[in-house]
């Protein structure tokens, strides 16, 4: 790395960091509540962990002027590069990309819905709401959204689209992981389970990846997908396999 090089964050700069922020919390009068989420708040941080934190703002601030004002923090005081949001019912989170690689995410709700929705829920300071865990995906969904994949990737197979075929191959793999996560009882979303599951799972899955991007191997690699696929709903709904087992065969067949 050359000199003056931007260099990949350290831990203990990761902890100062979520400390500065948890003091500028508690020094906000518009924040009424603070907690530590993810996996600080579980005990199983490591080198590569981000920073999650979850903020109650009290009733009267308007909750997006506290957001835009935390968010020029970030950007004013440590030189945040680009940042995004996602929402969860009344949940706004504002994910920021710092130098060096970190990530930090921070979550903002009305303190009446500041409530743990998770296991990874260590409150700082202020008071919680009675849990509302987030319910995991449902497998009847996720075998929905893998053939819907399937049916993408065998049209784009035959179109010669070889870039998109790749996607959807991948569409259909991680929902069958996903579901079989939610089978063995594993966490499903993002794949945070997925090294979890038993190899003989995992194996099956393996060979769908595809190694060339040609129709020759696009087409076995989606074969491989499909049997993995059809094997996963076949051990996580019996009644869905014997409707769902003669299409996807004839997508095998057809592609």
């Amino acid at each position: 790395m050359r000199e003056g090089a931007l260099k990949i964050f350290r831990p203990e700069e990761r902890d100062r960091l979520r400390s500065e922020l948890l003091d500028h919390a508690a020094a906000d009068g518009r924040i009424g509540g603070a907690a530590i989420t993810g996996s600080a708040a579980e005990g199983s941080e490591d080198r590569w962990s981000d920073i999650d934190l979850a903020f109650a703002v009290r009733s009267g601030p308007d909750l997006l002027e506290v957001v835009d004002d935390w968010t020029k923090r970030m950007y004013d005081r440590y030189h945040a590069l680009h940042h995004l949001d996602m929402s969860f019912g009344p949940w706004l989170y504002r994910v920021f990309l710092l130098p060096g690689t970190l990530q930090v995410d921070l979550a903002f709700v009305p303190a009446a819905e500041f409530r743990a929705l998770g296991p990874s829920f260590r409150l700082v300071f202020g008071e919680s709401n009675e849990p509302r865990h987030a319910p995991p995906p449902q497998g009847e969904s996720l075998i929905g959204m893998a053939w819907l994949y399937a049916l993408h990737a065998r049209t784009s197979i035959a179109r010669g689209r070889l870039w998109q075929a790749e996607y959807m191959i991948a569409g259909v793999r991680n929902h069958a992981l996903a579901l079989a996560c939610v089978r063995l009882g594993l966490p499903a979303v993002h794949a945070r389970g997925a090294d979890l599951l038993p190899s003989e799972i995992t194996a099956q899955f393996e060979r769908s990846l595809v190694k060339r991007l040609d129709l020759a191997e696009l087409k076995r690699a989606f074969g491989v997908a499909l049997l993995a696929l059809m094997n996963e709903i076949q051990a996580s709904d019996e009644r869905l396999a014997e409707k769902q087992t003669p299409a996807i065969t004839m997508l095998r067949e057809s592609s």
